[in-house]
């Protein structure tokens, strides 16, 4: 039997919040990773300094914390389900004395914000992850206002993404996994062309654009790259939970086999697709 959108949405607030604390430790070295898909993100919402914006899925606080900077007359709320991923948040804020961001606990399938309230939403690596992407296309427009812009980030395709597949592909090798359900919360869930553009079009949103932002990730070492995505790769962590010390062993000597084929510097590549619409007016 298929999980429920509650039992989804559930199990995604225990992971993150139990992998905040992995988060947190990495928290800069996945930031400067991340921020490609930020800039392009803040960039596309063509913020004005008097803005109120909402970041979902914020995470640790990015893109929000740089768009709150961007906006030093207007606003930011950041949400996010996992309350240790916005405690992370906030205390980034205060150390920021980004005193024009707040956080708060939502879920994007149900905001807790009245219709036409935020002038841009932002949303990086979220949209994989909500159990009901159509419903959170529609909730995001109605609580933007008619003319506002809104833009998200999502993984693109596998074979795009070593800095990911590179250990997921040594898992899925040798861990007896469950077999994936069609549709459920995962990093390519979203990797189609076209897949969000048509989601947001169907939510009432004009003007789409889709755009490929790519580059290369750089690890100190196989052993940064090992210990890191054991601390913050949640499907990884959750699919090794299982397995024995073999096993395990056995991940890791193929991990290492193959990054050391990449050589140094270790740089894998990523690629992502950056959507962006118009609220219809």
């Amino acid at each position: 039997m298929n999980p429920s959108f509650d039992q989804i949405r559930d199990q995604q607030r225990e992971t993150w919040n139990k992998f905040s604390p992995g988060w947190e430790k990495w928290d800069g070295f996945n930031m400067r990773f991340l921020q490609p898909m930020g800039d392009e993100i803040i960039a596309s919402l063509r913020l004005r300094e008097t803005d109120a914006v909402l970041d979902i899925a914020a995470g640790t606080g990015e893109p929000g914390l740089t768009i709150a900077a961007r906006v030093p007359k207007g606003s930011v709320i950041g949400t996010d389900l996992a309350e240790g991923m916005l405690a992370i948040a906030a205390a980034r804020a205060r150390a920021e004395s980004r005193s024009n961001y707040a956080t708060r606990v939502a879920d994007v399938c149900a905001l807790p914000f009245p219709d036409a309230t935020f002038d841009a939403i932002s949303c990086r690596m979220g949209f994989m992850f909500f159990p009901d992407m159509a419903l959170a296309a529609r909730e995001v427009a109605r609580v933007l206002r008619p003319g506002g812009r809104f833009s998200t980030s999502v993984w693109g395709a596998p074979d795009k993404n070593p800095w990911v597949t590179t250990i997921m592909g040594a898992v899925q090798r040798n861990v007896s996994l469950p077999a994936s359900v069609a549709g459920a919360p995962g990093m390519f869930r979203c990797a189609p062309a076209g897949l969000i553009a048509g989601l947001l079009r169907d939510a009432g949103f004009c003007g789409v654009t889709e755009r490929e932002v790519s580059g290369q990730v750089v690890y100190d070492s196989a052993d940064h790259y090992w210990t890191m995505m054991m601390e913050v790769a949640a499907p990884v962590v959750t699919a090794m939970s299982g397995a024995d010390e073999s096993i395990r062993a056995t991940v890791k000597s193929e991990v290492y086999a193959a990054l050391e084929r990449v050589g140094v510097p270790l740089s894998l590549r990523y690629s992502a697709s950056v959507i962006t619409g118009e609220r219809n007016l």
